[in-house]
């Protein structure tokens, strides 16, 4: 039993509209699907969605880190995840979305060859998980339009970018708040935009309007800074762009500077490594958040599963590809109803068709 062959596709997913947070406006992602096909006909699907700012990726990178780690796991029992992650890391040091693409192919064997959907093998905690949509950054009025539309559709929770500037900031939340009334859960997310002093005054503004939690408020290294503003919030403090790996995640909990971690699988390599930052979390009794940052419904079905596995994974931001306009899973993507995004119950990631024709053909074959 090994790995016979593992395929590369670049592919180009378009949003359905500009997409702004904090840092950056986005029209399209570039991201690489990877196949990974075993000795014995059955295939994993994974995918890497780089990010320049958050993990120092392009799709470059993410190729040039394929070519590095692909051809010294030809042959390797695609059952032995953790010792596939060992030679990656061996051999190549960060580039942890490119890893996170053969990570989730693997996992994907791992339910196909068990014959059971991915989350039942790695925890089975719950059939669905209520998921949020993410706002991007547009002029108060306008946002406040967007959440009354997103309620609309059955959302119940909405994730509110921001970080830009703080009075257009309480603004934005003010109105959106206004709009769809007490019930619906409002998340935002600053994506390191704010100072500390800033932040710690508009979450002490912001209490009466009833935030569940404020997303990486200040830059990523300013750990003191995170801890500060933890200390004097209202509101729970979630770390993001902070935390890539179960390190990161044992870090910031003893310098006491979260009340909730966000992870991404595109940030921590893949399935397993999150798995560890989940069980590290629920130690300290700290709860997850299971994220995404531009994946196709290839890593968000990814995520969709081990956020169904986990019982200290309480919250789900897993919307890109409901944002996105280009359908890459024909058949197998995980529902959407009444805000829940519910897991596949066939085998593994339980994707049973792509858009070939968006995926064309594969830019590297490493056999």
């Amino acid at each position: 039993m090994g790995i016979q062959s593992i395929e590369a596709y670049p592919v180009v997913l378009r949003y359905r509209e500009t997409f702004r947070i904090a840092p950056t406006t986005t029209v399209e992602n570039h991201n690489i699907i990877v196949k990974v096909v075993t000795d014995f006909k059955v295939v994993g699907i994974g995918e890497s969605a780089p990010s320049k700012r958050v993990t120092k990726e392009t799709p470059q990178t993410v190729i040039e880190t394929l070519d590095k780690i692909a051809p010294h796991l030809l042959g390797m029992c695609p059952l032995r995840i953790e010792q596939v992650n060992e030679t990656m890391d061996e051999l190549v040091s960060e580039n942890p979305s490119a890893k996170a693409a053969i990570d989730i192919a693997l996992h994907d064997i791992l339910g196909k060859a068990a014959r059971k959907p991915l989350f039942k093998l790695i925890g089975g905690f719950r059939e669905d998980i209520l998921t949020d949509l993410t706002l991007s950054i547009k002029e108060p009025k306008e946002m406040a339009m967007d959440a009354v539309k997103a309620v609309k559709k059955g959302f119940k929770a909405l994730k509110v970018k921001v970080g830009v500037n703080p009075t257009e900031d309480f603004e934005r939340i003010r109105r959106i708040r206004e709009a769809v009334g007490s019930e619906i859960a409002i998340r935002i997310d600053a994506n390191q935009g704010w100072t500390v002093k800033e932040a710690i005054a508009i979450l002490n503004k912001l209490e009466p309007l009833k935030i569940e939690f404020v997303e990486q408020p200040v830059k990523a290294e300013d750990i003191h800074g995170l801890a500060e503003i933890r200390e004097s919030s209202p509101i729970p403090v979630m770390a993001d762009e902070s935390v890539h790996t179960p390190e990161d995640a044992l870090h910031l909990i003893k310098e006491k500077a979260v009340d909730m971690i966000n992870i991404k699988l595109m940030k921590s390599g893949g399935i397993l490594k999150a798995r560890k930052i989940v069980a590290i979390a629920e130690a300290a009794n700290v709860p997850c958040m299971i994220g995404c940052m531009s994946e196709s419904t290839v890593g968000i079905t990814a995520g969709v599963h081990l956020a169904s596995a986990l019982k200290n994974i309480l919250y789900a931001d897993l919307d890109s590809d409901i944002l996105i306009a280009d359908k890459l899973v024909f058949k197998g993507a995980p529902a959407l109803k009444a805000s829940k995004r519910v897991p596949s119950m066939k085998p593994g990631l339980g994707i049973v068709q792509l858009n070939e024709k968006l995926l064309g053909t594969p830019l590297r074959v490493y056999k």
